[in-house]
């Protein structure tokens, strides 16, 4: 029997201190046959240096494309639109992480228990490490709410970096390109909305990757303590950096699926993008009776007092 055959889109950028042990990582990768897809978004150290030298060592699991600095949601845009339709399922990777020899066929065995003829999408918790790879905790946590629609249009609990999605998710989203990308929060999040709209996120509790914490790439809310994440929440939106990001994406969101949207789905956005134009009264009794919702009780009070105050 034939192994899976899965394209890994990866995109670098600056990535040369890490970049040998995660393409390592997924050269291993037991069970499936890989292909490593990379698009350099502009790296000015050694990044692709390293990567020519790992493509003489597999030249047949590895093709690099060198472009102009993108942005990392632009530049896995274009890795998607780059990908091959020869594949069985498609994964995200970061630069700078180690995945379980099993994580590919984890993925694939469970996605293989669903009917593949919907999107479908894997995603996983990871093990934190520090960059010696030490274990630091597990993260996130297992959604205790469905992961749904109505989570994915104002929250993403999917890592990027543990996606692993269908053929049909990958056409899904390539011929449904956004027309202003500018819009989308983040390329995984994109994928969460769009699968869990159309198909069907399977979350597993067990990490399927080392997911390595350092000074380049530590995230609020995962390598920090609560008052840290909550110190650089308020600052972001305190700053007006995070104001209607929320709204903008799933306009952009409407926009693009509004011809495979069904009639309940389309008529719920509309409401949530007309209410927040509303007076505060009328927003705040609106946002009780919304079926959106985030996965903490904490997060979802503050997103329905974002709401409110119309800066979502």
């Amino acid at each position: 029997m034939l192994a899976f055959r899965v394209q890994i889109l990866l995109s670098t950028y600056n990535g040369e201190q890490y970049i040998d042990e995660q393409i390592l990582s997924l050269i291993r990768q037991e069970g499936v046959s890989v292909q490593i897809l990379i698009r350099d978004d502009g790296s000015t150290d050694n990044t692709l240096g390293k990567l020519e030298h790992l493509k003489k060592l597999y030249p047949q699991q590895i093709v690099i494309f060198k472009g102009e600095n993108r942005g990392v949601v632009q530049s896995f845009f274009d890795l998607m639109l780059m990908s091959s339709n020869e594949f069985d399922v498609y994964a995200f990777c970061d630069q700078d992480d180690v995945w379980n020899k099993d994580k590919l066929i984890t993925a694939v065995s469970s996605l293989n228990k669903i009917a593949d003829n919907v999107p479908l999408m894997y995603c996983s918790a990871t093990q934190m490490v520090d960059q010696r790879l030490s274990p630091m905790k597990k993260w996130p946590v297992a959604p205790q709410r469905p992961v749904s629609h109505y989570n994915a249009l104002i929250e993403n609990v999917c890592v990027g970096c543990t996606m692993v999605f269908n053929k049909t998710t990958m056409e899904l989203v390539k011929k449904n390109i956004p027309l202003n990308i500018k819009n989308v929060i983040m390329h995984d999040w994109w994928i969460y909305l769009c699968v869990s709209s159309f198909g069907r996120v399977v979350f597993d509790p067990q990490p399927s990757i080392l997911y390595r914490q350092h000074h380049n790439n530590v995230l609020g809310g995962a390598a920090d303590g609560w008052r840290s994440k909550w110190s650089k929440r308020w600052n972001r939106f305190i700053n007006g950096k995070n104001h209607y990001i929320l709204s903008k994406q799933a306009k952009e969101f409407a926009q693009t699926f509004q011809q495979r949207l069904d009639d309940q789905k389309q008529q719920e956005i509309s409401e949530f993008l007309s209410f927040q134009s509303k007076n505060i009264i009328k927003r705040a009794i609106y946002i009780f009776r919304a079926p959106f919702y985030r996965q903490s009780v904490i997060d979802n009070l503050i997103y329905k007092f974002v709401f409110i105050i119309g800066r979502l």
